[in-house]
């Protein structure tokens, strides 16, 4: 059990009872969707999951998705229904003739002023394709339809392949994350990343309030993949948002992204989510697609570090049947990574701790050990091991109560709090492995530590050494 398994707490799962089911099943993550609340809703939620946490004795990473800004038109009277060819108007005033053609109240000005003869618009999640034919003199654009659908109120509006900038936080953002914080998140996801600056921005306000917990940059814009090394610079956890992600960009080039984004993270040792319809058909069914199972194991195989389920567990029929599910696929997914050694890629040149955890990942493939051992502080380590995809467990020992769930995002990884009454790493270490009832006598394990020079009280990770039960 490798792979990280996130999943939605919603109307199917929000009960003591499902939240420790989906956690014995081989949840690791639950994510708090706050675009469909505010901390007021999921304040008995958290209260649940600290609860369920404590009764059996599992770290449990809370994950707050923040809303961000999410362009939508108005409300309209009725629904509309467009077949290919069918003209509307869009814009912020009804047209002076009415009943001339549908028309679609939209009154974000930064959108509109960007929009021009030619552009692409979609709506309503994909499935209807117009294209801008005409800016009329009384503001209004007319839009063609490509193809047949059906429109409603508050629908969702994107115009792929156009740059337009607009804040990642929004004002309700900015308070729910405050409002989180407070709750006692222990990860923030960030919607609609384009710049560097949007994690800083979310950085800042979590500082300001007294803590330090990972941002998750989910990736649903072209601009934000085009400056992915930028993001991954700030970033904490990327996650690749294939919803938005698959309306910005021509879905025949989506796997292609997923999998350079995987390779970028992987490469950067900094965890990667793959999201968005994985088992979707499992809202309905008690089992996924060919297709689906396919996919999970793709993005298991690609490198991703989690998985995450949304519809599925939030609203779906069976949410732990869908959990099992995913566990079953991406532990197959992981015994043929096992059999083909995908792992143990060569690290970028001139980068020491990628090399110390390259060489401790072949120490431990070479020398049969039976798992990896970390100590770390910050958890960089662990998640340096991680990034090699070992076949071996990695034990990551650490003393901070947030970085035990910061680990819970990384593949293969066991976040251990460790005992603050001794002060050596390496001592800590081995005392864990002499003490873990999963290691058997004579059991060797592959260790990293910081072992300081006399007069320092700590340092980064520099040994690594074989060390036997």
């Amino acid at each position: 059990m490798k792979t990280k398994i996130i999943a939605t707490i919603g109307p199917s799962s929000d009960t003591p009872e499902k939240m420790k089911d989906l956690l014995n099943s081989g949840v690791s993550v639950f994510r708090l969707n706050f675009s469909h609340g505010n901390a007021g809703k999921f304040e008995s939620i958290v209260k649940d999951i600290r609860r369920v946490e404590k009764e059996l004795q599992k770290p449990v990473t809370i994950m707050q998705d923040l809303a961000g800004p999410k362009i939508r038109i108005g409300d309209l009277v009725d629904p509309v229904t467009f077949r290919a060819g069918d003209f509307a108007l869009l814009g912020p005033k009804a047209p002076a003739k009415p009943g001339e053609v549908s028309w679609i109240p939209f009154t974000d000005n930064k959108i509109l002023d960007n929009m021009e003869v030619g552009d692409r618009l979609v709506l309503a999640d994909g499935t209807l394709q117009l294209m801008v034919r005409e800016k009329r003199a009384d503001g209004l654009f007319a839009l063609e339809a490509q193809n047949s659908g059906i429109v409603t109120s508050r629908k969702g509006l994107a115009l792929p392949g156009k740059s337009v900038k607009v804040p990642a936080l929004t004002e309700k953002d900015k308070q729910d994350l405050r409002d989180g914080l407070r709750l006692g998140v222990d990860a923030a996801a960030l919607s609609f990343v384009q710049t560097p600056e949007d994690i800083l921005e979310a950085k800042e306000i979590i500082r300001s309030q007294g803590r330090n917990i990972p941002v998750v940059a989910k990736l649903e814009r072209q601009n934000a993949v085009d400056r992915l090394e930028d993001i991954l610079k700030v970033a904490d956890v990327i996650m690749v948002a294939r919803g938005d992600l698959g309306i910005e960009c021509p879905l025949p080039s989506l796997p292609g992204i997923q999998k350079r984004i995987i390779r970028a993270c992987n490469r950067a040792g900094k965890p990667v989510i793959v999201a968005t319809q994985m088992l979707l058909s499992m809202v309905g069914s008690p089992s996924p697609t060919r297709a689906e199972t396919t996919d999970v194991a793709n993005a298991v195989l690609d490198g991703a570090d989690c998985v995450m389920l949304s519809e599925e567990t939030a609203m779906g029929s069976f949410p732990v049947e869908t959990v099992r599910f995913m566990r079953w696929i991406t532990g197959e997914a992981e015994t043929l990574m096992a059999e083909r050694k995908i792992n143990l890629n060569l690290p970028e040149a001139d980068n020491a701790p990628e090399f110390l955890s390259y060489s401790a990942c072949l120490l431990a493939d070479k020398s049969a050990s039976v798992a990896l051992v970390a100590h770390s502080m910050s958890g960089a380590a662990a998640r340096g091991l991680s990034a090699r995809k070992p076949i071996q467990p990695i034990y990551a020992l650490t003393p901070v109560p947030a970085v035990v769930r910061y680990l819970n995002f990384s593949w293969g990884v066991i976040p251990v709090l460790a005992d603050e009454g001794r002060k050596g790493h390496l001592e800590r270490v081995e005392d864990f492995v002499d003490s873990f009832s999963g290691f058997k006598k004579g059991d060797q394990v592959v260790i990293t530590a910081g072992q300081p020079h006399a007069g320092e009280e700590t340092t980064g990770t520099n040994l690594v050494k074989i060390y036997r039960k």
